[in-house]
């Protein structure tokens, strides 16, 4: 059942009277003015509006919040990890030098008939990186709202916003549960949006989300394949964690700094890589970070 949160309840934040004067309302103009003077308070307190119990300022609140998430997540550089190879490409005027010996037939052709050439025949010669598939794994045991939630929200647009063609997003307590599965196409909005529905509940199976998030990537054809878990690490479930970690080919792991000593050590133990963030306002940064070697 979808946790609510009551008008009274969401008034304890002295920002929301100004957000949100009346009843089924919200003030886009307060909102950037409260951004401006403390972000994470105000990305968190959007976050738990989208629970409200008023169900017009709950709606307003989704949408306002998916548009803002995008936004912030696309506004730092997309930078890719990965060798580069120089290969044969289709042609792209300024894309590279052309590939003389994959082009020769069309121009030849060209040359013969006094046609010009075809330039869906030619080819280019320049640098490719590695396609990349990412599965980002959010943990949802115990209490996730407000921040947290924000936090988790602005990490699946980052990487939607990143890796639009593959990647998954899952969210995990005692069970796991496919927001966007590696191979099905869906909006990026539509999966912030889905996830802002999320509240927190249940325990917490970690090895069970890794092995989810193993699964998922097994489906794509990807030459590098990265996890990216958005949790504390604290498992209250059994099970063999670094055993499913260790069918992971690479994995990073992003903890709150304040809540940080289980993962530190679970890093350490699975050498995985660990960005620490303050709040939702660093979660970009601490993503870009995460996919990088």
């Amino acid at each position: 059942m979808r946790r609510t949160t009551s008008r009274r309840q969401l008034a304890s934040n002295p920002r929301f009277e100004q957000i949100s004067p009346e009843v089924g309302q919200l003030d886009e103009s307060a909102v950037d003015d409260a951004l401006r003077d403390d972000p994470d308070a105000t990305l968190a307190l959007l976050a738990e509006m989208t629970g409200a119990t008023d169900r017009r300022l709950s709606d307003l609140a989704r949408r306002l919040a998916a548009r803002l998430f995008l936004d912030l997540a696309r506004r730092g550089p997309a930078r890719r990890g990965g060798v580069g190879r120089l290969a044969a490409q289709p042609y792209r005027p300024d894309g590279g030098d052309l590939d003389l010996d994959a082009s020769f037939e069309a121009i030849a052709e060209a040359e013969a008939g006094g046609a010009a050439v075809d330039v869906e025949r030619l080819r280019i010669r320049s640098w490719t990186t590695p396609q990349t598939a990412i599965c980002l794994v959010v943990d949802r045991s115990g209490s996730m709202g407000g921040g947290p939630l924000a936090t988790a929200a602005i990490a699946a647009a980052a990487v939607a916003s990143r890796n639009p063609a593959d990647y998954s997003v899952l969210a995990f307590s005692n069970d796991v549960v496919a927001l966007k599965s590696q191979d099905a196409p869906k909006a990026a909005e539509r999966v912030v949006t889905d996830l802002l529905v999320l509240r927190g509940h249940g325990t917490t199976d970690l090895a069970r989300a890794l092995r989810a998030a193993a699964d998922q990537l097994a489906r794509s054809r990807a030459a590098r394949k990265i996890t990216v878990l958005l949790s504390d690490c604290r498992s209250t479930v059994d099970g063999d964690v670094h055993g499913a970690a260790s069918r992971l080919s690479e994995l990073a792991v992003i903890a709150p700094r304040s809540d940080c000593e289980e993962a530190v050590r679970f890093t350490d133990e699975c050498g995985a890589r660990l960005a620490l963030v303050d709040g939702p306002s660093g979660i970009v940064a601490a993503v870009t970070a995460a996919l990088e070697r």
